[in-house]
């Protein structure tokens, strides 16, 4: 029940939060691209979730929302077959968003445990866990309080490509970060 209650109060706080949008005048359509062309499931549906990317000269970084400018620097971290193991090319992420998250304390984070479709359920949703955990853990070594990350998993459930190849298996291997403005300051 107290998962249940703290996954409602995160997708409440993300649904409220306020989205960027490019101007009328700047806005490029999106190309076109299938699963079956690139093996990779294209984020379009999303786009309410973008960060708006300013050109160089209009808009500094300091002046994004400290939400927005977390949504750029949150990259997924990936992990092995099997394995729930930070890897050393994963370090780099983790540090960006220790470094942000210590420069903006009224921001709290969700870490996403996920998988590939390999493997059980059961299974799946343990080792995502677990991987959500290990980048929580990363990051509290780095001085960020435990008090500030939720940790979920997904399992095999949401999954950014769906082809049957070791390319789309590893970018389904991971930790995703979602960003969560605290309502106590």
């Amino acid at each position: 029940m107290k998962k249940f209650i703290v996954i409602l109060l995160v997708v409440f706080a993300v649904g409220c939060a306020k989205k960027y949008t490019k101007p009328a005048e700047e806005t490029m359509p999106a190309e076109e691209t299938s699963i079956e062309e690139t093996g990779t499931l294209e984020r379009e549906e999303v786009v309410e979730e973008s960060v708006f990317v300013p050109a160089e000269d209009s808009i500094s970084e300091s002046e994004l929302s400290a939400e927005d400018l977390a949504k750029s620097i949150f990259k997924d971290v990936l992990f092995d077959y099997d394995k729930s193991d930070i890897r050393p090319d994963a370090r780099p992420a983790l540090n960006a968003v220790s470094a942000f998250l210590n420069n903006n304390k009224d921001i709290n984070i969700v870490i996403e445990g996920h998988c590939d479709d390999r493997g059980t359920n059961e299974y799946n949703l343990a080792l995502g866990e677990k991987r959500a955990k290990a980048a929580k853990n990363y990051l509290a070594s780095q001085g960020i309080s435990p008090a500030r990350m939720i940790v979920i998993t997904f399992g095999e459930e949401k999954p950014v490509c769906t082809n049957q190849n070791e390319r789309c298996w590893q970018q389904n291997r991971r930790a995703h970060f979602v960003s969560v403005q605290s309502r106590f300051r």
